[in-house]
């Protein structure tokens, strides 16, 4: 693991003929020539090799309540140590955190300035602060996941768990290979449709490939929906998304949560009335059903 700890090794990924990089770390299988980068921004081909500077590199930390997440039923009433960094797998017109997600392009080039956090000072960080558990989160956290399988065997050696707050986009090996080591997950299940999906740079099937293997392999796992007036708000996606988690088990959590107009979407905040109906709805099906930003 000695490169995840200079923060450029990456994992994943195959080479062709012509030293073209294919990525496996999610869905879209990105194939990049020589000295470019996937769509996520922060994964390179250089000289034949995938690799990402940004791992163990964080622009932003806070001490938040586990509700934040949200999980409302894992640890209730804790706070957990909070890291973000910089780029996404997706690509959703409204996202809260764009500035770090999806920045401007110079930015993903700008890792030598933030300075690598050794996952033993991990450790040390979360310990000081009297807290018993960490969670990726803010930017798409599967992008530290190099990162995050070299921290987690100190982390739980420590006692302190580990948490992933994900658009869950990811290839399966990479949902496979983090499974053991998250003890819980929130989940983004945005949309419904396929269609849904490719509005936001994503891929339904993989989320939901995602959210299978981690519910049948142990991880706690709460899902979250936001809904978008004109791209996510369709009620009768939203009653079959319920259905198949219903399916999947209806003890999963769900948060039903309020749209504000961010970034490229501009459309007045989803209608309150709208979360009701749609929050009734689940209910009928599920144990736990929460709103969220109301």
């Amino acid at each position: 693991m000695s490169g995840v700890r200079r923060g450029t090794a990456a994992r994943w990924w195959s080479q062709d003929e012509k030293g073209v990089v294919t990525c496996g770390l999610c869905f879209r299988g990105c194939h990049i020539p020589e000295g470019a980068a996937g769509v996520c921004g922060v994964r390179f081909n250089v000289k034949g090799k995938l690799v990402s500077p940004w791992l163990g590199r964080f622009v932003s930390c806070a001490v938040d309540p586990i509700e934040k997440k949200p999980l409302s039923h894992w640890r209730a009433g804790s706070f957990i140590y909070s890291l973000g960094s910089v780029g996404c797998t997706m690509d959703c017109p409204f996202c809260q955190n764009h500035t770090i997600a999806r920045p401007d392009r110079h930015v993903f080039r700008s890792f030598g300035s933030v300075p690598f956090l050794p996952p033993e000072a991990l450790v040390r960080e979360v310990r000081e602060l009297g807290l018993e558990s960490v969670a990726f989160t803010y930017n798409e956290p599967t992008l530290q996941a190099e990162y995050v399988l070299e921290a987690a065997p100190l982390l739980r050696e420590a006692g302190i768990a580990l948490v992933l707050v994900t658009n869950g986009a990811l290839s399966p090996a990479a949902a496979r290979d983090l499974l053991p080591w998250v003890d819980a997950a929130n989940i983004d299940l945005k949309a419904f449709t396929p269609e849904g999906y490719r509005r936001l740079g994503g891929d339904l099937e993989a989320v939901k490939a995602t959210i299978t293997a981690w519910v049948q392999g142990g991880v706690h796992v709460e899902l979250t929906n936001l809904v978008v007036p004109k791209l996510t708000d369709d009620r009768e996606s939203f009653a079959a998304m319920v259905d198949w988690i219903a399916a999947l088990s209806p003890d999963i959590p769900l948060h039903i949560s309020r749209y504000f107009p961010r970034r490229d979407h501009r459309e007045p905040p989803t209608d309150i009335g709208l979360l009701h109906d749609f929050a009734a709805v689940a209910r009928g099906r599920l144990a736990h059903v929460h709103l969220g930003n109301v």
